[in-house]
């Protein structure tokens, strides 16, 4: 029973849950276009790995103290994370991003060599995700999403 009032980990799961549902509006509003595959995707506004490592971050700090030992190891690996989506992942983006356009240059050329069209859509290969990373502008949101998350939700749901 202790696991349903373990306070860091149900903020982190909800701020996850929040970030991505959010997605789906804030891209309807930029495309005019409902997108439900955003709820399960990587990358896009607000970064639910920003709100995930801040909202449990604060929810550390929240209940052991901003000066504890925990709470720094939350914060180290926030941090963490948070470069990582703004860098190591952002950067593969780009890459998927070149990648798909060479594959798409070949199709091309296969299709006026072969008939490339006339096989079967199971033969043809998937496009490589091109939103695996974030902007900065999306973690500092997705971060500070997360922390709002977490103060609310220890007064509401669990003060």
């Amino acid at each position: 029973m202790e696991l349903l009032n373990n306070f860091p980990l149900w903020i982190a799961l909800i701020s996850i849950l929040f970030a991505q549902g959010i997605k789906i509006p804030l891209a309807y509003i930029a495309s005019k276009k409902w997108d439900l595959t955003l709820v399960t995707s990587t990358g896009g506004m607000p970064s639910s790995h920003s709100a995930a490592v801040t909202s449990v971050s604060t929810a550390i700090g929240i209940e052991h103290g901003f000066d504890s030992a925990l709470f720094a190891i939350c914060m180290v690996f926030g941090v963490i994370v948070m470069f990582d989506a703004t860098g190591v992942r952002r950067h593969a983006g780009y890459h998927a991003t070149v990648l798909n356009q060479l594959v798409v240059d070949f199709n091309k050329f296969v299709t006026e060599a072969k008939s490339w069209q006339q096989k079967e859509e199971t033969e043809k290969r998937e496009e490589l995700k091109e939103l695996l990373g974030h902007q900065p502008i999306e973690v500092f949101f997705g971060g500070l999403f997360g922390v709002l998350i977490a103060v609310i939700g220890h007064y509401v749901l669990f003060g």
